[in-house]
């Protein structure tokens, strides 16, 4: 479904660029093609400084996909989601982030989460970047404790996981 909505912009590397920038960090369009995030405009001007691109592109980029049927619809109910990882000290929670062998694998969430729950370890938050947009995707998961003797170890046994980063 990434995959696809990249392509439709393969004429316009800049535009492609921005569209990639949007879908990674969960940021909108509204009914004004301007970009937002759960509601709250970001100047164009500001993005483009990020992305390394004009501002005219940002917005052309917007309007391109206010005039697609299918894109507006998706991009008009983008959301973003706060990303727990970040703050995890504070929260005194604890990160497991795990790296997959083939991102592109089925059950690489399962088989983790069936292990925390063999340890009855409630999860706070799970995401995963998206092996369409990361060079190096994963998986991350919040919990709300420590880590319980023995539950590395047998994350580290899944044959879908390379690698576990604490």
């Amino acid at each position: 479904m990434w995959a696809e909505i990249i392509q439709r912009f393969a004429d316009s590397p800049a535009q492609s660029r921005v569209v990639k920038f949007l879908l990674e960090n969960g940021f909108g369009v509204n009914e004004q093609a301007k970009v937002h995030c759960n509601g709250v405009e970001i100047p164009a001007t500001h993005i483009a400084k990020v992305i390394g691109t004009d501002r005219r592109v940002i917005d052309m980029t917007g309007q391109r996909i206010v005039s697609d049927a299918s894109l507006k619809e998706i991009f008009l109910n983008m959301r973003a989601t706060p990303d727990l990882s970040q703050v995890a000290n504070a929260l005194k929670l604890t990160v497991i982030t795990i790296i997959p062998r083939n991102a592109t694998e089925k059950g690489i969430v399962g088989a983790a989460v069936q292990v925390l729950h063999r340890y009855s370890l409630g999860i706070r938050q799970i995401f995963v970047t998206d092996p369409y947009f990361s060079e190096h995707p994963r998986l991350v998961i919040i919990i709300d404790e420590p880590l319980p003797p023995g539950v590395i170890e047998e994350l580290r046994m899944q044959p879908q996981i390379r690698q576990i980063i604490l």
